[in-house]
C-alpha cells in the first residue's frame, strides 16, 4: 500500500510539472505574440548608447508572434554590435525584408548569413540585379546561318537562363509585384521615375493591425506619396509611417509638399521618420505632427498599438 501511494504521489507530482511547463509555454508564447513593436538596428542618428551610429538603416518588427527583420545597415560588424547591444539574436528570425540595392541597406548580409544561412530573404526583382535574375532563353534574336560556335550555347540554350547573386547560397525570393507575404503583412512593390535612381525597384513592408496600417520604408526612392497610396489600397487608414523618406536633399517646397500630402490628403496618424528624411524634414515633420511625431533614432523600440 505504501509503494501504491507513493508511486501515486510521484505520478500526481509529474502531472503537476508537466501542467506548470504547459502554462509556462503558454504564457510564454502568448507573451510572444502579444509583442508588438519596432526596433531601430541601424541610423545616423540616436541619443549616445552602446550602439554605433553610421549612415544606413535597419529595423527589427515584431508583430503577432513574427520577427522580421527590415534591411541590413551599412556595415556588417556594426550591424553586429548594435544587435549584441540591444540584445537582439538575429539568428532568431522568420523572414528577412531588403527594401533595395543600395550598400546602406544590404551592407549587413555577411553578418546575417553567418548567424543566420537559411533564413528566408524577401528582395526586389531587377533585370540582372545582385539578388539574382532568371528568364526565359527566348528573350534574344537567333540566327540559325551562323556555326554553333558563334551561337550562344552551341545554338541549344537551356529554357530558362539563371543568372548569379551576390550571395549564391542565400535563401531569395524575389519580389515584383504587391504580394501578401502572411496574413496581413504585404510587401508593396514600386519603382522609382526619380533622377539618380531611374528604374530602381524598392519594396516596402506593409502590416495591418486592428488600429490601421503600419508601414515600414527603406528609402522612399518611389516617392512617399506613391508608397502610401499603395498602402491605402490594402487598407486606407494609415496608422504608422517609420523609416526614410529620401528628403535629405529636398528643398523646402518639396518637404512641405510631402508633409502636407501625409498629414492632409492621407491623413496618417503618426510618422516616426528616420534614415535618409533628412533634418529640414524631421522639423517640419515634428511641426505638423506633433505628439504624433515619434522619434525613431538609433536603439529605439517603438511599441504597435493605437498610440505608438
Amino acid at each position: 500500500m505504501a509503494i501504491r501511494r507513493r508511486r501515486l504521489g510521484y505520478t500526481l507530482a509529474g502531472c503537476a510539472l508537466l501542467l506548470a511547463g504547459i502554462v509556462s509555454a503558454s504564457v510564454a508564447t502568448a507573451a510572444a505574440a502579444d509583442t508588438a513593436r519596432i526596433t531601430v538596428l541601424y541610423d545616423a542618428f540616436g541619443k549616445p548608447s552602446a550602439m554605433e551610429k553610421d549612415w544606413g538603416y535597419a529595423v527589427l518588427v515584431e508583430y503577432a508572434g513574427r520577427r522580421i527583420l527590415f534591411d541590413t545597415g551599412n556595415d556588417p560588424e556594426i550591424l553586429a554590435r548594435n544587435a549584441k547591444a540591444k540584445a537582439v539574436d538575429l539568428a532568431r528570425l522568420d523572414f528577412v525584408v531588403l527594401s533595395h540595392r543600395h550598400g546602406d541597406h544590404m551592407g549587413g548580409m555577411t553578418y546575417l548569413l553567418r548567424v543566420n544561412p537559411d533564413v528566408k530573404i524577401y528582395a526586389p526583382k531587377e533585370n540582372f540585379g545582385v539578388y539574382g535574375f532568371s528568364l526565359p532563353s527566348a528573350f534574344y534574336r537567333r540566327d540559325e546561318s551562323l556555326t554553333p560556335e558563334q551561337r550562344y550555347y552551341g545554338g541549344s540554350p537551356p529554357p530558362v537562363m539563371k543568372f548569379g547573386s551576390a550571395w549564391p547560397n542565400a535563401h531569395f525570393e524575389l519580389i515584383e509585384n504587391n504580394t501578401q507575404i502572411a496574413p496581413g503583412i504585404h510587401l508593396i512593390s514600386l519603382v522609382s521615375d526619380r533622377p539618380g535612381t531611374l528604374e530602381l525597384r524598392e519594396l516596402s513592408l506593409a502590416i495591418e493591425t486592428p488600429d490601421g496600417m503600419v508601414l515600414i520604408v527603406g528609402c522612399s526612392h518611389p516617392g512617399i506619396e506613391n508608397i502610401v497610396q499603395a498602402a491605402a489600397g490594402i487598407n486606407s487608414h494609415i496608422h504608422l509611417v517609420i523609416g526614410g523618406l529620401h528628403l535629405v536633399t529636398a528643398q523646402d517646397s518639396n518637404i512641405n509638399q510631402v508633409v502636407t500630402s501625409l498629414h492632409d490628403t492621407w491623413k496618417v496618424d503618426s510618422v516616426a521618420p528616420g534614415h535618409c528624411t533628412g533634418e529640414p524634414a524631421f522639423a517640419a515633420l515634428k511641426k505638423a505632427y506633433g505628439k504624433r511625431y515619434l522619434y525613431a533614432g538609433l536603439g529605439t523600440s517603438l511599441q504597435i498599438g493605437s498610440t505608438p
